[in-house]
């Protein structure tokens, strides 16, 4: 069974910084790509950032503020957010599109979310 486990998030004042993490765990035979995603209340859920081995995505809104990394082995992936804005306040969750056996197709899996709240 593969798992998500976010840590980070929590409150934070305007301009300052704020890192999450995301780590896949469970029996995973090839992690794809990794991602953010974010929902504001009342606002549809939208990507902010992807990262494969070879490239990275940011959305417009986000791009210069934040850094998408994975670690090496592949299987946790950050999100360094810098210079928040009250805008940016949401439930982020991560997502993986993993493999978890060689035998079996890639399925998208889901961390459980967490709260970023930008405020003075």
């Amino acid at each position: 069974q593969v798992q998500l486990v976010q840590s980070g998030g929590g409150l934070v004042q305007p301009g300052g910084p704020l890192r999450l993490s995301c780590a896949a765990s469970g029996s995973i035979f090839s992690t794809n790509a990794m991602g953010w995603y974010r929902q504001a209340p009342g606002n549809q859920r939208e990507l902010v950032a992807t990262i494969t081995s070879g490239s990275t995505y940011y959305a417009d809104s986000v791009k210069g503020r934040y850094t998408i990394s994975r670690d090496s082995a592949g299987n946790t992936v950050y999100l360094q957010m810098n210079s928040l804005k009250p805008e940016d306040t949401a439930v982020y969750s991560c997502n993986a599109v993993i493999q978890a056996r060689r035998s079996s197709p890639s399925r998208n899996y889901w961390g459980q979310g967490t709260q970023v709240t930008v405020a003075s």
